[in-house]
């Protein structure tokens, strides 16, 4: 019997179009990748492979901005990290594990920045029943991201860098200048050098600035690119669809999406993160995180929800429901913003459009 999972990495997920981009790569490489730049870039941002068998299609899985992705492949391929920042919920952490698998072949090697994080969780730790059997040794080593990254000449992601104290931060700068990680128990065995194909890629939320604020040497050593919100409600519209087809594929939920749901959830989100609706009214911004991930969450909820214990169908009250607790979640405060666009935006929608906004201002008594 096959093995199911939740959620395989890239490289398991995408592993055909890894292999027909491999086969087809005519690009220059640099030294250790899995794929050139231009395959690199076409993995991420779609595009169309001839073939022995004929033309195809790989398919876009980052929407954003095209540049943006072909200036952190370069990047990557240079010998300067790549720190990717910005607003929660704008696929940092997917445009990592999309440039880890394509580039290297492995999105896997990752530390996940806490308040809790140390430097062997980066760097290495020991196996102390070894350790205590025969010294140090490198059998008793127990190699972390940063040292499996630097001896295979991959990436080492580091998720939610800015989580971490910045001492702990600071234990990057001088592998990342001189390529090297000295491991002093080990004596004449304890230089390790970085193999080429070695980086590494940092991604930190704007919100979390000021937590454990990066050092400025640190930020030398990193090109930083802000992957900015989706600014197009009709592609946040596709992203909701595609992503919510997605999540109810590997929950085995057979259902039809509802695209005028998506829609109107789009349009909710992209309203309230802008502060202004599409009829120029200014709409009060909720301090909770407006991103696509979130809308995605809340859809998917709503479908659960249709296929668990209703008939099928979209609930807007339900809907509503789940949006209820995404907005408030950290502020109770912003509940009474989503009733003001409710109470404006979503009144003249329903007035102007009917249908699915009709039913959705309905669910205004939820609100109170």
């Amino acid at each position: 019997m096959d093995k199911v999972f939740i959620k395989p990495p890239v490289e398991i997920r995408c592993a055909d179009e890894l292999r027909l981009l491999r086969e087809n790569d005519t690009g220059k490489k640099p030294e250790n990748w899995f794929l050139s730049p231009k395959a690199v870039r076409t993995f991420i941002l779609g595009g169309k492979i001839k073939t022995a068998d004929g033309t195809v299609i790989i398919p876009r899985k980052f929407y954003g901005n095209d540049a943006l992705v072909e200036r952190c492949i370069i990047t990557l391929a240079g010998n300067r990290g790549l720190m990717l920042v910005g607003e929660p919920g704008t696929a940092k952490t997917m445009l990592s594990e999309l440039l880890s698998a394509a580039c290297c072949g492995i999105s896997t090697n990752t530390v996940q920045g806490t308040a809790g994080t140390t430097e062997d969780m980066i760097k290495y730790s020991w196996n102390y029943a070894l350790l205590l059997a025969k010294g140090p040794c490198r059998e008793a080593l127990v190699p972390s991201p940063l040292l499996i990254g630097m001896e295979k000449g991959i990436f080492a992601r580091f998720e939610e860098i800015t989580r971490t104290p910045a001492e702990i931060q600071d234990s990057l700068i001088s592998v990342m200048s001189d390529q090297i990680l000295n491991i002093p128990e080990l004596e004449d065995d304890g230089l390790i050098l970085a193999r080429p194909g070695f980086n590494i890629i940092g991604t930190a939320n704007t919100r979390d600035k000021g937590v454990n604020e990066m050092s400025g040497a640190l930020k030398r050593r990193f090109n930083f690119e802000t992957v900015e919100p989706v600014k197009d409600v009709r592609l946040e519209k596709e992203i909701i669809i595609r992503e919510a087809n997605d999540l109810a594929r590997s929950g085995h939920i057979d259902m039809p999406v509802n695209t005028d749901a998506a829609e109107i959830l789009a349009v909710t989100y992209h309203e309230l993160r802008e502060g202004i609706d599409s009829d120029g009214i200014v709409v009060d911004k909720p301090s909770a995180v407006m991103s696509t991930a979130e809308a995605v969450s809340v859809f998917y909820q709503t479908l659960s929800h249709a296929w668990y214990y209703g008939n099928g169908t979209v609930d807007m009250k339900i809907m509503t429901q789940n949006l209820i607790g995404a907005v408030c979640k950290e502020n109770k405060d912003d509940l009474e913003k989503l009733r003001g666009y409710f109470r404006t935006s979503v009144k003249n929608k329903s007035e102007k459009a009917g249908g699915l906004w009709k039913d959705y201002y309905a669910t205004a008594k939820l609100l109170k």
